[in-house]
């Protein structure tokens, strides 16, 4: 479905520039460059909201332009009706349209103002228009009455829920993320210019240089065109808008890979306008060298040839990063995370990765459906458990919802209650646990399971060799480590699953160093098996293995070594540190291992001379 829209998106964009220009290379190239640029491609084989969206900014495109060159009072009447309920439409699928829609807005009263066909009737038809594009809002309300969807957002039974929900209050407004704090403005200031100067560079690396010069010639050469000026500065304006507003409220670090891949999806509503623009600026400049010059046929040959062949290098260059056929990394991994669990297990799931992956298959699929997912962000909204409790029969809430701030308040309940209630069951919880609600620690600890940690009641033993046994292959998963691009959820999916992989030795190198007694150096001897068998079944692996391992060959020397070769374990140690050091050169601790390498070397030297002075 995604990739249909997708693929309709770009025909609204080819035939927007046929209404204004003409058939030709133009055309393809505005439909085309948008088809195959790299965001376009891989938004339009996900199943999200985006390529939707950009149906809807393709639409409006055609629309706009049909309307500038309509010839009758009949035709731009029909066009602007066509148009309002277009823009009610687009902004029930995504917010961000409307920075468009503000823009065209004023734009069409104006040109109806100018030709003396507007008046107060047509205003309310129009607006008429624009509201029945809301009417799949009706759905939400008569969906939260009947509370009969098994998973959902909100309780829109109230006017001030369907606000929230319309809104996205509890996310932010006009905010990719929710800020727990209010931020300054110089803060906000220089993440805008980060923003801008990274869709700057995303232009050009995945639009081309030969695209933007060609937009920024459509835009210079439809100035002096009568037919195309108004539009061609109205798309401007939409452009420079859009980029403007959603650099200032883009509220991710991008410098993190994946939060950049989060907000680079939404730079693919700005991407249509330079496409168009682009197409605009191949059928100008053709236009004009055939005015000019003469020669029509070559320079349009010219034009078709330069189409096909910026084409052909974006599909070359985007292809193998683009292609998700044979992609099937999430599923898996959401498959192996329900596979991993016992029967009748609760899963409180934190983020998008376990969440989505996880409900798709629990809800789409029927996998596991004796386990119950439990939302932990959706659990502390007071509309939680009033809502979704029924759909997870057999697990018990003390209260309508987890306040981790404020569990004094009435009605709250803390994760400690929440755990104690369902002791019945098992519970897990993928990926982590929030810092605000420590109280879970009275009563419960955590074991590693792979990606999940299991929360054990306090009384429960925990016998280490058991548990790393029942941890040692908890996955089946073969992916190369680091191949996949670091803003993917495939890569941090992968990551996951190789991090999982030494969760059990480093909980119990954890364990062992915040305990005394005799069960201390066992714990490390068990962490360095651990940490060998891992290390030595891998030829690439995370760099923050090498360090861990090296502490575990050092922690058990000081120990007493538990019978292995002191030499082994110091040369075990100074080698690992190195090759961390090799991979991880910027990290902060860099001095201070290699002091303790030094250090270590030192100690390997005295241990072989006091060998030799033994007779």
């Amino acid at each position: 479905m995604c990739s249909l829209l997708g693929a309709a998106a770009c025909g609204a964009l080819c035939i927007s520039v046929c209404r204004l220009a003409g058939p030709g290379p133009g055309a393809v190239l505005a439909g085309g460059l948008f088809a195959v640029s790299r965001l376009s491609w891989q938004w339009s084989v996900v199943a999200e909201v985006f390529t939707l969206n950009n149906l809807f900014v393709g639409l409006l495109f055609f629309l706009t332009a049909s309307f500038h060159r309509a010839e009758s009072t009949t035709q731009r009447r029909k066009t602007a009706h066509w148009g309002a309920l277009c823009c009610g439409l687009g902004l029930c699928n995504q917010h961000t349209l409307v920075l468009y829609v503000v823009a065209i807005i004023p734009w069409v009263l104006q040109r109806l103002h100018s030709h003396r066909e507007l008046s107060l009737r047509g205003l309310v038809s129009l607006g008429v228009c624009f509201l029945a594009g809301f009417l799949p809002y009706i759905y939400l309300p008569m969906s939260s009455y009947l509370n009969t969807a098994r998973w959902s957002w909100g309780d829109q039974t109230t006017l001030s829920g369907l606000l929230t929900h319309l809104l996205r209050a509890e996310y932010g407004t006009f905010s990719l993320a929710k800020s727990e704090s209010s931020v300054n403005l110089t803060t906000m200031l220089n993440s805008g210019v980060n923003v801008g100067s990274a869709q700057l560079d995303h232009c050009l690396a995945d639009l081309s240089l030969p695209a933007l010069v060609l937009a920024a010639l459509g835009l210079l050469l439809s100035s002096w065109d009568r037919m195309c000026r108004s539009v061609s500065w109205l798309l401007t304006v939409m452009l420079v808008l859009y980029s403007l507003f959603f650099a200032w409220r883009a509220n991710l670090d991008i410098s993190r890979p994946l939060l950049l891949g989060v907000v680079e999806r939404f730079w693919l509503q700005s991407d249509a306008a330079v496409c168009v623009l682009a197409g605009l600026g191949l059928s100008r400049t053709h236009s004009e060298l055939e005015r000019r010059l003469g020669h029509g046929g070559l320079w349009k040959t010219t034009g078709w040839v330069l189409t096909m062949a910026l084409l052909a290098h974006m599909v070359r260059t985007n292809h193998r990063e683009c292609d998700q056929s044979r992609n099937s990394v999430v599923e898996r991994f959401g498959r192996e995370l329900l596979t991993s669990v016992p029967t009748d297990s609760i899963i409180l799931t934190r983020g998008d990765l376990p969440g989505n992956s996880l409900r798709y298959l629990y809800y789409c699929q029927g996998v596991r459906p004796d386990v119950r997912l439990v939302d932990q962000e959706m659990m502390t909204y007071s509309w939680y458990v009033a809502k979704l409790a029924q759909h997870h029969p057999g697990v018990r809430f003390p209260g309508r919802w987890w306040d981790p701030v404020h569990p004094e308040e009435k009605d709250t309940f803390t994760l400690e209650q929440f755990l104690s209630h369902n002791t019945q069951r098992h519970v897990f919880a993928c990926i982590g646990l929030p810092e605000g609600d420590p109280s879970w620690e009275n009563s419960f600890s955590r074991w590693p399971m792979g990606v999940c940690d299991y929360l054990a009641p306090l009384q429960r033993q925990f016998h280490p060799k058991d548990w790393a046994d029942r941890t040692r292959n908890i996955y089946n998963w073969s992916e190369p480590h680091d191949s996949f691009h670091p803003a993917s959820w495939e890569h941090v999916a992968n990551e996951e699953m190789w991090q999982a992989r030494m969760k059990t030795a480093f909980f119990l190198f954890d364990l062992a160093e915040r305990m005394q007694g005799e069960g201390k150096a066992g714990l490390f001897e068990l962490s360095y098996i651990l940490y060998k068998e891992i290390v030595e079944a891998h030829s690439d692996y995370p760099p923050n293995w090498d360090k861990n391992l090296a502490l575990a060959c050092e922690r058990l020397l000081r120990s007493g070594h538990r019978g292995y070769s002191p030499d082994s374990l110091l040369t075990c140690s100074t080698q690992h540190f190195s090759l961390y050091l090799e991979k991880e050169r910027t990290d902060p601790q860099a001095d201070a291992i290699r002091s303790a390498i030094a250090h270590l070397l030192q100690e390997r030297d005295r241990l072989s001379q006091g060998r030799r002075r033994t007779p």
